[in-house]
């Protein structure tokens, strides 16, 4: 998930760091994502904390964005469960 705060948008609530405190930090009067928060955010409890972050941010300054995986490339295999060929057509 990639995360990030508007300063346009944000007036300075710091509901942010106090609901999410490993992702958001409050620095001169504004919200701002930690740098390491992208790591952070792959733990589940941190990341529902940001969802709780986003959805009650005064000023809806929270942006997020899902990080999609790449595709398999043909001949590589995507690794996860249910595993397949990605080269084969399906049967």
């Amino acid at each position: 998930m990639e995360v990030s705060v508007d300063r346009a948008l944000c007036y300075g609530s710091a509901e942010c760091a106090h609901r999410a405190p490993d992702v958001f930090a409050f620095e001169d009067g504004y919200g701002v994502v930690r740098p390491a928060a992208v790591r952070a955010v792959g733990d589940p409890r941190i990341r529902e904390a940001v969802l709780e972050a986003a959805e009650k941010c005064p000023s809806q300054a929270i942006a997020l964005r899902e990080l999609r995986e790449p595709a398999a490339a043909p001949g590589e295999r995507t690794g996860g469960p249910g595993e397949r060929d990605v080269t084969r057509a399906p049967e």
